[in-house]
């Protein structure tokens, strides 16, 4: 479906998933795993901090690292509650990815997040976690999240970090460099679904 989506913006003038823009002192909370905490690099360094830092907005760092999905959606609506976001990045699931879980409960707890954010009244957007293979690439059910949820995803960031050893600080997580295309990775696609 992604691969059709310059084509259908060059037709219609607006495809896939449209955003409210936020409005100033907005927060965004960038939620997930050990990606989200940025482990390999100082707090400073990682995507959430980078992100505040080339968007003006803030952006609360809430990542846990080891934390499969099913935890970490037993974990977002406190974090929700207290934090009260406007808009939340979801980058979650490799944890599951490296423990072999079942994909269709990694989808299943993606769309709960998802299903939590909305409930909360905040906007949402999802880094697609790749599988695992010599060529890394998103799971094809992030296709099927992205059709019925109408949220937009960014597919391809990680696999491709993923494939770069130049951008890793270990086999797994990212270095200065890394995070920083993650963070504008994520800024690319708020742009480009009107939120900034």
């Amino acid at each position: 479906m992604r691969r059709f989506l310059p084509v259908l913006v060059l037709l219609t003038g607006c495809a896939g998933s449209t955003l409210h823009p936020l409005n100033p002192g907005d927060v965004i909370l960038a939620f997930g795993d050990s990606l989200t905490y940025g482990t390999g690099v100082a707090p400073d360094l990682s995507y959430p901090a980078v992100l505040e830092s080339i968007t003006g907005y803030r952006v609360i760092r809430s990542g846990v690292p080891g934390e499969i999905s099913i935890a970490g959606l037993k974990r977002l609506p406190g974090v929700l509650k207290k934090e009260r976001p406007q808009l939340v990045v979801i980058c979650h699931g490799g944890n599951d990815v490296l423990r072999r879980l079942s994909h269709k409960q990694t989808e299943a707890n993606l769309r709960s997040m998802i299903d939590l954010v909305r409930q909360h009244g905040a906007q949402v957007i999802l880094i697609a976690v790749p599988k695992i293979s010599l060529f890394p690439s998103a799971w094809n059910f992030y296709d099927a999240i992205e059709e019925d949820t109408d949220v937009p995803i960014e597919f391809d960031i990680l696999a491709k970090l993923q494939r770069d050893s130049k951008m890793k600080s270990d086999p797994i997580h990212f270095n200065r460099e890394g995070y920083r295309k993650m963070a504008e990775a994520a800024r690319d696609l708020l742009q480009d679904n009107g939120a900034i």
